[in-house]
């Protein structure tokens, strides 16, 4: 089942590392390598199953191939998880051991910081292998990806509010924040700034707690954030939240968040096509991180300083840009979004393969 699987989705390679001394459980999967190296952050979850962490970590793996390649960014797709409670569940050795895993590799895979793993991880992970990004406080570093994440997806967010309203800003406009993690703690900003109110969620109080220290927002329980009036419905939280069961509660015009891999299944993009909706492709908007981290490896040659917050921030900015992009040819060509991405995508790395 496996082996049919990742043929279908054409992945080239999973590795499961364990170590029982240190209590290490964890899968690497690299996606393609046809642009260049996998890259792809270290997400640490307590899955339910080994078999969910499998499928997360392939979903994930996908995911940013196709935000490298949509990104127009000289890199494949991989991810890498490791199954445990970030909050009980880490020690130094761990993460150690995971990036003894990583070196074996040879830099077919880069990893980087993700959900339930920080800068103090990474800096373990850093003391075993070299193929590693965006460690935050670090001289040269583009340090943590989620202010980037942010930008790009504030900056989406904007193409579809004037693909659907005619507006330049979100001034006036609500918006149903599903997840109050790293990404929206900053995303919250510019959407304030620009005018907006929110209405968020999230099932950790201790992110709500840390929101409510500096902003002023509506929080609503996570089973209600479906069911609030609002014209954007951001997904930020984990994926799939766009379903056959959520998607009729949905009462936005906009979809556009921050997640990886929103739509449980490709006929729901179709359904919100059908409903005339609009939605931003997750990987095409919350490709903010990526593109930050990419200006930290790709371009010290090139340019002297090296890493470049302003150019980094300028070229995540450009997302905007690729946005209405999508949203017009999908309106031309009466084909969901989501798939005029992927056809983007395909295309690309159909002639880098040739």
């Amino acid at each position: 089942m496996i082996f049919e699987s990742i043929k279908n989705e054409a992945f080239e390679q999973i590795i499961f590392c364990h170590d029982s001394q240190v209590d290490l459980r964890a899968i690497v999967a690299l996606h393609s390598t046809v642009l260049g190296p996998a890259v792809g952050g270290c997400r640490m979850w307590n899955y339910a199953s080994e078999a969910e962490a499998l499928t997360d970590v392939l979903r994930l793996s996908k995911g940013m191939t196709y935000k490298a390649a949509i990104s127009e960014l000289n890199w494949g797709g991989g991810k890498a998880v490791i199954i445990g409670d970030p909050k009980i569940d880490k020690t130094e050795r761990k993460f150690e051991r995971f990036g003894e895993f990583v070196e074996r590799l040879g830099g077919h895979y880069i990893t980087a910081k993700d959900v339930g793993t920080n800068a103090e991880d990474l800096k373990c992970i850093k003391r075993k292998t070299s193929h590693i990004l965006g460690i935050e406080g670090e001289t040269g570093s583009s340090g943590d990806p989620s202010p980037a994440t942010a930008w790009g997806v504030f900056h989406g967010m904007r193409s579809c509010v004037k693909h659907t309203y005619g507006a330049n800003t979100i001034k006036g406009l609500t918006i149903a924040l599903q997840g109050l993690g790293s990404v929206s703690y900053y995303l919250i900003e510019h959407l304030l700034a620009d005018g907006a109110k929110i209405i968020g969620c999230d099932i950790d109080q201790e992110k709500i707690n840390r929101i409510a220290q500096k902003y002023h927002i509506e929080i609503t329980r996570p089973d209600s954030i479906y069911d609030v009036a609002c014209d954007i419905f951001s997904p930020s939280a984990l994926g799939a939240s766009i379903n056959e069961n959520t998607l009729p509660r949905i009462r936005a015009k906009v979809i556009a968040g921050a997640a990886n891999n929103q739509l449980s299944m490709s006929e729901i993009g179709y359904e919100i096509l059908r409903k005339g909706l609009i939605y931003a492709p997750d990987y095409a908007i919350n490709a903010g991180g990526l593109i930050n981290i990419y200006h930290e490896k790709m371009f010290p040659a090139k340019f002297s300083e090296g890493y470049n917050h302003k150019r980094a921030f300028d070229h995540v900015e450009r997302i905007g840009i690729t946005i209405s992009e999508i949203l017009d040819r999908s309106k031309r060509e009466k084909i969901p979004t989501h798939k005029i991405a992927d056809t983007i995508v395909e295309e690309r790395i159909k002639k880098a393969r040739k």
